[in-house]
C-alpha cells in the first residue's frame, strides 16, 4: 500500500504525460485569451483573422513557456552491453 501526498493528487495524465492541474487550466486561459485575442483584433479582411489568431496562439506559447516550468526529474542510468 502506496501513500500518497496531496501534491499526487493534484496531477493527471493526459496523452501519456503527467501534468498539473493548475498548471493545464492556467496555458488553457493564456492560450485562448491571446489566440482570441488576436482574431477579434484582426482587420476583417480574408487571412487577417487567421494570421493574427494564430500569431496569439504563438505569444500565448511563448508566455506560457516563461511562466510554467517543467516538473520532470531526469536521471541518467547506465546501460551494460
Amino acid at each position: 500500500m502506496t501513500a500518497h501526498s496531496k501534491k499526487d493528487s493534484e496531477m493527471i495524465e493526459i496523452w501519456d504525460d503527467v501534468v498539473r492541474i493548475k498548471d493545464l487550466v492556467l496555458a488553457i486561459a493564456i492560450n485562448s485569451i491571446t489566440t482570441l485575442g488576436g482574431y477579434f483584433a484582426a482587420p476583417n479582411h480574408a487571412p487577417m483573422p487567421l494570421l493574427f489568431g494564430l500569431i496569439g496562439a504563438v505569444i500565448g506559447f511563448i508566455i506560457c513557456s516563461l511562466f510554467i516550468k517543467p516538473k520532470r526529474i531526469f536521471e541518467e542510468t547506465e546501460s551494460g552491453e
